[in-house]
């Protein structure tokens, strides 16, 4: 409690009341109040019943007395002695000076029993009774932050309605992520929270993968994958619309990711262009799944219904890079207006008309256009099912690239009439003049006769050498040289594969079957993957995994090649030729070849290889975006 002298009540020439001492002590010296100076003791030692919480009316009247009186700062003559609880203004006349009278404590007015120091420049405060404390704020994010000591704030990427999304980098593990804060009182951080755990349970791969989802030091924050490599679909029809066949591919994959996610009940609501990434393999991957609409407080009576809408708007914008809607979004402009709706096919030429179709199917259009009667695709599952109904459309088949000479490997064109001096002048010169007159004639004739004559000669003295060579040389017998030539290699052609069988003889025998047509459907974005395992190793569980190849019958081959997706070690193995039935062991193979790499791993026996059954076989997997290790195989190729 500061002392009296400090901050004393003056009382005024025209009279009026002072506040009672107890509403003094939270005085400080400069004459200020403070918040955190308001528990205490009664004048006999013991705690007032009320200290905590003090009484509302109390302050009130405090509060409504301090605007009538005048704060000054008389000192007060100090008293060595045990000094006096300070007088009530109400006790004292407004005429008189402030008489010090002891008064009995009172529960609304909490005392303390000590004396107070009577030199106000020496007085300190009393230890008081901690008061609690409102919850810190959030702290200010920068680049360079770290949070939970492993993530570093690198870059800013969005900053609106209460939260933040950055990139990152994970210190532990040495690679990019992404995280999205924003405080822990936010109204959504609850429903952030939820929607990332559940986000994160999903495991698709066609999806940007959740990592983490943590509420610390008065934040929340969500880290996801983070995909260097990948582009937007919104950056990619900023150049132009897309080819047929990788509009097909991008509708097919989102429409089958969101199928998956439907079953697990969770929802989008968020699928715009700027949602969906295309990887160098040219794999699609969904980001934001139910975390984008949960940061922005979304939420829809029919989510599947939305999504589908959702995915037919982006297969409508790829194939004629118009938005399906009469507003302009996302960098594309809309449709005329007061046209309504129409289908891609009229919009742009050359569109696929199955595409086409499957767009208007998915769109808000009370079912397709007039002209065809289809029903309209009113899940993701049904939409899914008619893109795939579509004939298969090809990939474009690109012309050869044609190779030119670099400019300064090429020699220069010489002036005609003019030759190059040498290297150390460089000059041109031009050739010298003829002869003139019938001198020149003359001599022009002699040398070419001169040099008709001499080439007879040589050719006369060429043909009698020869003649000579082989009157003399021993006669051969005509068949003596066959045997010297080498015999023409077999031409090298594509070799069919008649069926593929996921390989694991030493596990459960089985390995990820319902994929394993993938890798022979010629479509690069689709892949077969193993069970993850916990080391690159196949967790030291087994020696490998693999795929038996059967070529129908016996057949020669010079090479396999395999798409792989992440560093690989791969052998090639063969079942011995005689082999009619697919070898159920691993005994049944013998090794041909082997080899490693991250994209394409051409294996190449040593020797002629004549086989039915062929085994890719995979010894080390690379790690996933998750810290798992899996072995994807997208496409095999056999060549004869």
């Amino acid at each position: 409690m500061a002392d009296r002298s400090t901050a004393a009540v003056g009382v005024a020439d025209e009279g009026g009341e002072a506040p009672p001492a107890a509403q003094q002590d939270g005085a400080t010296p400069d004459g200020t109040t403070t918040d955190d100076q308001d528990s205490g003791t009664a004048g006999d030692g013991t705690p007032p019943q009320d200290a905590a919480n003090g009484t509302k009316s109390t302050e009130k009247a405090a509060e409504k007395t301090a605007q009538t009186l005048t704060i000054t700062a008389e000192p007060r003559p100090a008293k060595p002695e045990s000094p006096e609880p300070e007088a009530s203004a109400s006790e004292t006349p407004a005429t008189e000076p402030a008489k010090p009278e002891r008064s009995k404590p009172r529960a609304a007015k909490p005392e303390r029993s000590k004396p107070e120091p009577a030199n106000p420049g020496s007085a300190q405060p009393e230890p008081t009774e901690p008061k609690p404390k409102s919850a810190p704020s959030a702290p200010e994010l920068h680049s360079g932050h770290r949070l939970a000591r492993r993530y570093q704030l690198a870059e800013c990427v969005t900053r609106v309605d209460g939260f933040s999304s950055w990139r990152a980098v994970d210190e532990k593990l040495r690679r990019a992520v992404g995280i999205h804060l924003l405080p822990a009182d936010h109204p959504r951080s609850r429903q952030v929270l939820a929607a990332a755990r559940s986000a994160a349970l999903l495991g698709d791969p066609r999806f940007v993968q959740v990592l983490d989802a943590v509420e610390e030091d008065d934040l929340v924050y969500v880290i996801h994958e983070w995909l260097p490599d990948a582009v937007s679909l919104a950056d990619l029809l900023a150049a132009g619309p897309l080819e047929p066949h990788e509009a097909y591919q991008m509708a097919s994959q989102v429409s089958q990711g969101m199928a998956a996610a439907h079953r697990e009940g969770l929802a989008h609501l968020r699928l715009d262009p700027g949602a969906v990434l295309r990887t160098s393999s040219g794999q699609y991957r969904i980001r934001g799944l139910a975390v984008a609409a949960a940061l922005r407080g979304l939420n829809s009576d029919r989510p599947q219904r939305q999504d589908t809408e959702a995915v037919g708007a982006l297969l409508y914008a790829a194939l004629t890079q118009r938005w399906p809607y009469e507003e302009d979004a996302h960098g594309l402009t809309g449709l005329p207006k007061g046209v309504g709706l129409v289908a891609p096919d009229q919009v742009r030429a050359g569109v696929h008309r199955g595409m086409s179709d499957v767009a208007m199917r998915a769109l808000v259009n009370d079912g397709a256009t007039a002209s065809r009667e289809e029903s309209p695709c009113t899940t993701t599952e049904e939409l899914a099912k008619a893109i795939a109904g579509i004939p298969r459309i090809r990939p474009p088949e690109h012309p050869a690239p044609v190779y030119r000479q670099p400019a300064f490997q090429q020699q220069p064109q010489q002036p005609s009439g003019y030759s190059v001096a040498g290297p150390a002048t460089g000059r041109l010169t031009a050739p010298p003049p003829a002869l003139p007159g019938r001198t020149g004639s003359a001599l022009k004739w002699a040398v070419s006769a001169l040099l008709i004559v001499a080439i007879g000669l040589g050719s006369w003295q060429l043909a009698d050498a020869l003649k000579s060579r082989e009157n003399h040389a021993p006669r051969k017998p005509s068949t003596s040289q066959t045997p010297n030539k080498q015999p023409a290699p077999a031409p090298v052609a594509p070799l069919r594969i008649v069926d593929v069988k996921d390989f694991d003889p030493l596990g459960d025998g089985s390995e990820t079957p319902s994929d394993i047509k993938k890798v022979d459907d010629d479509d690069p974005g689709t892949y077969w993957q193993t069970s993850w395992y916990a080391r690159a190793d196949l967790g030291g569980l087994k020696p490998g995994v693999g795929v038996v190849l059967d070529l129908g019958s016996p057949r020669r081959v010079s090479s396999v090649t395999v798409e792989v997706l992440g560093d690989t070690d791969l052998s090639l193995m063969a079942a011995p030729s005689g082999t009619k039935t697919r070898p159920t062991r691993l005994e049944g193979f013998s090794k041909v070849a082997s080899g490693s790499g991250a994209q394409h791993v051409t294996l190449k026996p040593a020797g002629q290889v004549t086989s039915r059954y062929l085994l890719v076989w995979l010894t080390k997997l690379p790690k996933d975006s998750d810290g798992r290790f899996r072995g994807k195989i997208s496409e095999i190729s056999v060549m004869g």
